[in-house]
Formats: C-alpha cells, sequence, structure tokens
C-alpha cells in the first residue's frame, strides 16, 4: 500500500513538532519524573508515522482498516501521547499537563483500553515488539479467513504494522524469540524502527550491549536498512531519509522489515542529550530553558501551543476521511462479492459465537471404578479442539515445541507457515491454522496476546506448566489488559513422574493464581475440560490458562450414582458429590473435601472411607477458583458449606491461598517442597497427596477434635 501522503515537513510542521518536544519537556518537569529524552528527540520520527505514513482515523481508532502502531518501549509514553494530542484523537493540552497524574488520559505507561489511540499496553520492555509480531501474525490470519485471493496491497484487510522500538528492546530475550519467528513467518507486514541511540539509565550501551543489532536481524530472515543522523558529523534529522527508507520497507512483502535509526537521546538538550541523565528523569529549570532557547521558545512560557499550527496538524483527520471512504467503497465491494465471508466477518467483529458452538462440544462416557483407563485432560483437550475446528474458524493456535505433548494440533488442519518452509510432518500455507512456536514460550505468550489484542479470533499457545514461568510477563499483561488470550498448560503437577522436579510444577498454580485477572482452570475429567473450553471461550474480556494433566484420570459419571452434571464446571466450583447418611439421603456435610484436576479422584475416594465411618462427606471439584469468587455469597456457601463446616482441600501443589476456602476450621493437603524422579503413583504415595491422608486431616478435624472436647 502507498503511504498515507507524500513526503511534507514544512516550515509550520518543523514548528510544531518542536513544539511536541518543548511540551514533552513542560510534562515530566510538572509531573517531576518521567522519561522526557526519548519523546524530544523522537517527536520528527513519530510525527512522520502518523501525519504521513500510516493509514488511520483519528475518529475512530478501532477502524478495521488501520494501520496499528506500537510504541514498545512504554516509558516514553509521551512519544505516542503528543501524537495522539497532535492528530486529534482526543486528548488535549490538559490531559499532556496531567501526565502520570490519578485518574488522566495519560498515565506514565500506554495502557490498552484507557486511552483512545493505544493499541496495546507497554512497559515492559520487549513485550511490545513481541505482541507486534502477533498482531501481524493475526492480520495474516484474517486476510486468509476473509480475502484470500486478492492480490497482495488490494484487500480491504491489507494494513501494516508499525513499531518503534528501542536498545532496552532489542536486548530483552523476547524479542530475540519473537523476531526469530518474524522472519522465519516472512512477515512482510511487519515494519519497525530501532531507535539507535545507544543511552538507558545507566548510562552508555556499550558496557552491556555492543552486538551488530543489523547484522542480526538480517541473519533473522529480516529486510534491514540503516538511516543514520549523526553520519555527517553534525546531527541531522533527515526525515525525508526516514520516510523514504518506510516507503521501501512497505513495498517489501516477504520480509519484516527493521529500519535502524541512529538518533540522539534529547537532541537539542543542551547539556543532556546524549546521555542516561535524559533518560528517566526530569530536565531541571536550567536544563528545560535551554532546551526552549535552542528551539527559540519562551523559557517562561510553559505547554505553549500555536491553535493555528495545531488546526493544521488535525488536518489529519480530513486526510484520513479521504483514505476512509475509500477503503469502505472498498469493503463494500467486497461484501458485495463475498456474501458468506461478509457474514463471518460481522460475527468476528461482534465477537458473537458461531451456530452450532454448544453442540460441537464431546461428551465423554464415564470410565470410573476398578479397572477404568480414564483419560488425561490434555487428550480430552484435544478431543474438544478437533470438534470445534469445523465450527469456529476463529480458533487457531499452536505448541511451543510439544504439539503432540500438549495436544493443541487440530487434526488435518494446516500450519500457518511460509509454502517453503513447509516439512516432511508439517505442510501448510501462509494462511494456516496450527501455529509453531518452536521452543520460544516468552514469545509464544506475547505473540498470542497480540493475535488476541486485534479482537478477531480467538488463539491460544501450548507449553507445559512448569514453563509457564518463562511466559509469566505476557501472561501478565494479558490480565492486564483484559484481553482474552488463551494459555494451555499440560503436565500440571508431580503426576507427570519421571522427568522429575525440573519439570514438576509445585508453586506455579498459587502464583498464577495470584495475577487478578486471569482465569486458571484446572478440570478434574474429561467433561469438565469441555464445559471448561466452552467457558473460556464464551468469555471475551479476560485471559485464561487451561492446566491439563499428562496421566490419564477417570471420567465420572454424570447425573447418576449421586454424581453431579460437568455443567457446574462454569460456576467454577460445585458439589460433585454430597453428602448422604445412612440411607443414601443428602443430609447436611460433616465436612467438605474440595480438590482441583487429578486429586478430585482422590477426595471422592477419600468421600467413601469417611462415609463408611459415619462421617458425612461433600466432595466439590473446584476447577476454577475465579469463576468461583465471581459468584454470589449464596452460592459459595451452599458449595462450600456455612461458616464452621469442616473443610480440607487437596491439590499437589503449594497450601497457598486455599486458606481461603477451608476456613478457620480447615486443614490443606499440599505438597510444600519439589517433587522427584519416579512414576506418578509412587511420588503421590511418598508425598502424601493420598485419599487417606484427606481422611486424617478430616478426623482430626471432626471425630478426633470431638474426643478430645469430651475428654476435657
Amino acid at each position: 500500500m502507498a503511504p498515507a501522503r507524500e513526503y511534507s515537513y514544512t516550515e509550520d510542521e518543523a514548528r510544531f513538532v518542536d513544539t511536541l518536544r518543548v511540551l514533552a519537556g513542560d510534562a515530566v518537569e510538572q509531573a517531576g519524573h518521567g522519561h522526557p529524552g526519548t519523546a524530544i528527540s523522537l517527536a520528527p520520527v513519530a510525527w512522520q508515522l502518523f501525519q504521513n505514513l500510516m493509514h488511520i482515523d483519528p475518529r475512530d481508532d478501532a477502524w478495521a482498516g488501520r494501520d496499528r502502531f506500537i510504541l514498545s518501549p512504554g516509558h516514553t509514553s509521551l512519544t505516542l501521547y503528543l501524537q495522539l494530542f497532535a492528530a486529534g484523537y482526543g486528548l488535549e493540552i490538559d490531559d499532556i499537563e496531567a501526565l502520570r497524574t490519578w485518574g488522566s488520559l495519560t498515565p506514565g505507561h500506554p495502557e490498552y483500553g484507557h486511552t483512545k489511540g493505544v493499541e496495546i499496553t507497554t512497559g515492559p520492555l520487549g513485550q511490545g515488539l513481541a505482541s507486534a509480531v502477533g498482531f501481524a501474525y493475526e492480520q495474516r490470519r484474517v486476510r486468509g479467513l476473509l480475502d484470500p485471493d486478492a492480490p497482495a496491497g488490494t484487500s480491504p484487510f491489507d494494513h501494516h504494522v508499525f513499531v518503534i522500538a528501542s536498545d532496552g528492546d532489542l536486548q530483552e530475550g523476547v524479542t530475540s524469540e519473537a523476531s526469530s519467528l518474524a522472519g522465519t513467518q516472512e512477515l512482510g507486514n511487519l515494519i519497525v524502527i530501532y531507535d539507535d541511540n545507544k543511552i538507558s539509565i545507566e548510562d552508555d550501551t556499550n558496557v552491556a550491549f555492543s552486538e551488530d543489532v543489523a547484522a542480526r536481524y538480517r541473519a533473522y530472515g529480516w529486510d534491514v536498512q540503516e538511516v543514520d543522523w549523526t553520519a555527517s558529523g553534525a546531527y541531522v534529522e533527515d526525515t525525508r531519509e526516514l520516510y523514504d527508507a518506510v516507503v521501501a520497507a512497505k513495498q517489501e512483502t516477504t520480509r519484516p522489515s527493521l529500519i535502524v535509526l541512529r538518533t540522539v537521546i534529547g537532541w537539542p538538550s543542551p547539556t543532556k542529550q546524549n546521555t542516561g541523565g535524559i533518560h528517566g528523569s526530569k530536565l531541571g529549570a536550567e536544563e528545560l530553558a535551554g532546551l526552549k532557547n535552542a528551539l527559540g521558545f519562551d523559557p517562561e512560557k510553559h505547554f505553549d501551543v500555536d491553535p493555528r499550527l495545531l488546526e493544521q496538524a488535525r488536518e489529519l483527520g480530513a486526510r484520513s476521511a479521504d483514505y476512509r471512504a475509500a477503503w469502505e467503497q472498498s469493503l463494500q465491494r467486497w461484501r458485495a462479492e463475498n456474501p458468506e465471508r461478509a457474514e463471518l466477518f460481522d460475527r468476528l467483529r461482534n465477537r458473537d459465537l458461531p451456530a452450532g458452538f454448544a453442540e460441537a462440544f464431546p461428551s465423554f462416557e464415564a470410565d470410573f471404578g476398578d479397572g477404568a483407563k480414564g483419560l488425561a485432560t490434555r487428550a480430552a483437550s484435544g478431543k474438544v479442539l478437533n470438534a470445534l475446528a469445523g465450527v469456529m474458524p476463529e480458533l487457531w493456535g499452536g505448541s511451543a515445541d510439544l504439539a503432540g505433548s500438549n495436544n493443541t494440533t487440530m487434526a488435518g488442519e494446516p500450519s500457518f507457515i511460509p509454502a517453503a518452509r513447509q516439512t516432511d510432518t508439517w505442510s501448510g500455507s501462509p494462511y494456516g491454522r496450527t501455529l509453531h512456536f518452536g521452543v520460544r514460550e516468552h514469545a509464544a505468550a506475547a505473540i498470542v496476546n497480540g493475535i488476541s489484542l486485534g479482537m478477531l479470533t480467538r488463539a491460544y499457545a501450548g507449553t507445559f506448566l512448569i514453563f509457564s514461568d518463562y511466559q509469566r510477563p505476557a501472561v501478565r499483561l494479558a490480565a492486564l489488559m483484559q484481553v482474552p488470550s488463551i494459555f494451555v498448560w499440560t503436565h500440571d503437577s508431580i503426576g507427570l513422574g519421571e522427568d522429575g522436579p525440573t519439570h514438576q510444577p509445585v508453586e506455579q498454580l498459587a502464583s498464577l493464581r495470584a495475577i487478578p485477572g486471569l482465569d486458571v482452570v484446572r478440570p478434574a475429567d474429561a467433561n469438565e475440560t469441555a464445559w471448561a473450553w466452552k467457558t473460556i471461550l464464551e468469555h471475551t474480556d479476560r485471559p485464561a490458562g487451561l492446566v491439563l494433566s499428562r496421566q490419564n484420570l477417570p471420567i465420572f459419571p454424570r447425573g447418576t450414582d449421586g454424581f453431579a452434571e460437568a455443567s457446574g464446571t462454569a460456576r467454577g466450583a460445585y458439589v460433585l458429590l454430597d453428602a448422604q447418611d445412612a440411607s443414601g439421603a443428602a443430609v447436611t456435610p460433616d465436612a467438605v473435601v474440595i480438590a482441583t484436576g487429578s486429586e478430585v479422584q482422590l477426595a471422592i475416594s477419600a468421600r467413601e472411607q469417611l462415609q463408611a465411618q459415619g462421617i458425612a462427606t461433600r466432595v466439590v471439584s473446584a476447577p476454577c477458583l475465579e469463576w468461583f469468587d465471581a459468584q454470589d455469597a449464596d452460592y459459595r456457601e451452599s458449595v462450600l458449606g456455612a461458616a464452621g463446616t469442616a473443610r480440607v482441600s487437596i491439590e499437589a501443589g503449594v497450601s497457598q491461598g486455599w486458606q481461603k476456602y477451608t476456613g478457620a476450621r480447615g486443614a490443606n493437603v499440599s505438597l510444600e517442597h519439589f517433587g522427584a524422579s519416579a512414576d506418578y503413583q509412587r511420588l503421590f504415595d511418598e508425598f502424601g497427596i493420598t485419599a487417606e491422608a484427606v481422611v486424617e486431616a478430616v478426623r482430626d478435624l471432626t471425630v478426633d477434635s470431638t474426643d478430645a472436647q469430651k475428654e476435657n
């Protein structure tokens, strides 16, 4: 696609860009803290992107035809805020003055859903660039769903993903993972401008960052251009050279593009430019005055904007309207020629579930009791994905080199991969459905976030639960942004067995549950797994981690023999088996045993022993504590029993967090140390994750405590 307009950088535009530099200094000075340096030196770079190169509409930041802009170094949030102010996205000078203050639209780092025009929350370095790869994935997948045959650059679903990245971003490992994948995927829709200013908080980056970045990215398979504003010996902001480099990058359709832009941070601040002192702190009154003098502004004036120049900058809206109108005509032509795909597009935009969604989920026959083979919940998850494949084309995903272990591949679905990258095992096309992340767990999570932010498809990434530790920064951002990323985590406990403690998660469930806004779902059997997937896909306002077993688990009978239906999964916790008296009638429980995942079968076995001893015992399956917490108090009490009921939890992990549910008269059967290498049955026995341990804990809270009270 052509740039939004021909190169332009008039005297008025240059003057307004200098105004934006001064506003960056003023805003950080007033706040007393922040990151002015990059916002000052990158003002002309961001100006070219917003005013000349990107197709955007300031009146509608959700327009489907827009290019996406990602500011990966989120600490320089003013680089983005000032362009949103100039372009007319809704920020005004009062918002710039309110930088980093309570309730403002200009928080310290850009926040998705908070400020119009912000495509993604950034700040943890590397996450923006890594997720930008996901944005580019999503654009290509959507095009494949909706308009696969149109020539490149002619579809209403063609757009580019633009990124500004920093030295810090390029040092983070997640960008290496994601950039390698971007090269493998030949993402011609991704353009990154790397601000190579060689300064970080610790000043000159040479102390820790010395490789040839351009050569590294060429080795990844990227198209690399270098623009050096210091090449002449003097500092010359050659915006035309930068513009031409971006235009050339837009014409590159088979490789992602990196433009290495050599800048001087904080230029033309008189004494702090090109130092770490301007990176992350205010300039100070004297330096700010020096900046204003250097640019021809009155040092005594603050937040001073020429209304004529602002009005000119906001003419971007009218220019955008012209392109938007042409795009809308293109979309209408496409609709007329593709009525079925148009229906799909509308459904995806509305986030409506497909017809036949609820009916597509498999129901698994009971396989319980002596001689039962059961089914691992990871295998059940794979069967659910296969059942959904033909019903839900927007659902796609893959694994971090563990497809056969994670059961994340929909049978027969082509790989999302350039034709030249096909192997004897995997075939596909650029518009395929099966994702291959390689051994890159962190990038996988960040890429799924980028896909999810596209808001048209649902993506998942699989790995072992233990490696969720590698993914945590991206998982946390998914929760912070409230985007519906799906993380499939298998091999969920010491139940994975012989691989030993390096691969056996112990603290991971508790640590993931500590992330606000993340649903951690650990189903107990195959039918709970189906309901877990259904409930996760019905939620579009938060991410979920689906935690699955390696080993086979019994499939409980449903609606018979006292077992509840698996639909209770959707409420987070439910009474799986209720307490009974000797005649088999339901009674108020003497004790409630709460379990998740593979430990639910142990709770059932413990209940059988306790009931035989005259202790009326209820079993609660609690696949998702977050969903349970969202229920009303009456429901929660109906499941856990009234306050003071004896409650015991059992889970093969640390007990942290369970005390909230077991209460004052409670106990926790847990694992407070690392595992070992042995078959999983031996490990559960050796470490006391057993039905007998539950029985003992319940007796301590009921029979034995009652006897002690009588003796007293």
